[in-house]
């Protein structure tokens, strides 16, 4: 099997995983979620958010076909929905909201908070364009950012302050609107 490593792809793949992901933006969330409940297991959370995109990135595909969608029309629906998270981040909006979890496990750090809806569409969007092996290396290059964060999470709160971490969301919500124009006009026209 050859590989097919680009930096290019892999730095690409990995801005649109970390603007979708926005760990950065979610510090008040697992803030919250810590004062609540204790203790997060980062390494856990960190891990099985790791494993839940690598193994949407296989399987995902798949179980488009057998629903009979391909991934072009994924992309393109899931454009859409990059799109309106980049308005979220920008605007400073709520179009869709959660309920708030009740403890600070697995399921609300790896999934949905990591590995939500958001992250699954981008990673199928992001297979239309580029090689498996670059969005496996910039989901691996993520989870470890998202790591280092949860373990560093009041560190940071406090270094950024809350204006720090609102211009961070701002910035890659433009970022992450560009990315959405893109895969959106990229796979519109295998459409037709």
């Amino acid at each position: 099997m050859e590989l097919n490593l680009d930096f290019k792809e892999i730095a690409t793949s990995s801005m649109v995983l970390f603007a979708v992901i926005d760990i950065i933006g979610s510090i008040p969330i697992i803030i919250g979620l810590r004062k609540k409940v204790g203790h997060i297991q980062s390494e856990k959370a960190s891990l099985v958010a790791a494993l839940i995109m690598i193994a949407f990135l296989f399987v995902g595909k798949e179980i488009l076909t057998l629903i009979g969608i391909d991934v072009y029309s994924f992309a393109v629906a899931g454009s859409l929905i990059i799109f309106f998270l980049a308005i979220e981040m920008i605007l400073g909006i709520t179009l869709y909201k959660d309920d708030e979890p009740e403890s600070a496990s697995i399921v609300p750090i790896a999934f949905p908070l990591i590995a939500g809806a958001g992250t699954m569409t981008s990673l199928l969007s992001l297979r239309a364009e580029y090689h498996v092996e670059n969005i496996i290396v910039a989901i691996l290059v993520n989870i470890i950012f998202v790591y280092i964060v949860l373990k560093a999470s009041k560190r940071i709160e406090k270094i950024l302050g809350a204006n720090g971490i609102n211009i961070i969301r701002k910035v890659f919500g433009v970022i992450l609107l560009a990315i959405a124009v893109k895969l959106f006009t990229a796979n519109i026209n295998a459409l037709f």
